[in-house]
């Protein structure tokens, strides 16, 4: 236990003397670096990336793409983006997994429409793998569904849910104050982890791209889970990390 207290000091003075031997060296890191991640995954993991990486490398100039993950798959094969934080599934080919969260059912916690007869959802597009994994959850329960909104939006299916209008499946780190997060004790029955990889582009191994790496794990690994999404804060659920054997070795 104490090794653990004693891990969080230490991740912070060894940003710190980072940041401290960059701020002086003349040698520092320019040029021009593309991510890409899905819009829910910047708008919990986006402003610590920035901020970390941006003090350190004030020269370089960052352009961010906010896209499902088949597309950014897309694009970071066609080079025409550096590296993308994905959503990690076997079928899509290898990506270093950097970060695991629980897959959660989420319902507006001022309304009821996880007690409708028939479900009313809202999923991304038919590709979705977090669709496909609710679905057969759904379907192994018997319970009744219709899929109501289609997006790929983070920011749509939040405020379908928000409005009690549907219930979704959401990563830990996608929950927004006003979400009430179902358990088995609703009826719902729990769904595998998210794993979340880091891809690069073939070829795509220079100075500015693996430090973004860098900052992308240690900013995900220093980030805990949100402080808000369930009824009582004493049931709330712990971050599942990666397994030491997935932690990248440097």
């Amino acid at each position: 236990d104490d090794g653990e207290r004693l891990l969080t000091y230490a991740r912070r003075m060894m940003r710190l003397n980072g940041e401290a031997v960059a701020a002086f060296d003349d040698s520092k890191l320019a040029g021009h670096l593309r991510i890409g991640m899905p819009d829910d995954y910047a708008d919990r993991f986006l402003p610590e990336i920035m901020a970390r990486f941006m003090r350190s490398n004030p020269r370089v100039e960052l352009t961010v793409v906010c896209e499902p993950t088949v597309n950014l798959i897309e694009q970071v094969n066609r080079a025409s983006i550096d590296l993308a934080l994905i959503t990690h599934v076997e079928e899509n080919g290898y990506s270093e997994i950097v970060r695991r969260e629980p897959l959660l059912w989420v319902t507006s916690a001022n309304h009821a429409a996880h007690e409708e007869p028939v479900l009313p959802l809202a999923f991304g597009r038919p590709t979705c793998v977090w669709r496909h994994k609710a679905i057969e959850a759904l379907g192994k329960v018997k319970r009744d569904y219709r899929v109501l909104f289609t997006s790929w939006s983070a920011t749509v299916i939040s405020a379908s849910v928000l409005s009690g209008l549907a219930v979704s499946v959401l990563a830990e780190c996608s929950l927004r104050p006003g979400m009430r997060v179902l358990t088995e004790a609703d009826g719902f029955p729990p769904l595998a982890d998210v794993e979340i990889g880091l891809i690069r582009a073939r070829g795509k191994h220079s100075p500015i791209v693996e430090a973004m790496a860098q900052h992308v794990i240690e900013s995900l690994d220093n980030l805990g889970p949100p402080r808000f999404g369930m009824a009582d804060d004493s049931a709330a659920i712990r971050l599942r990390r990666a397994p030491a054997s997935m932690q990248p070795r440097w």
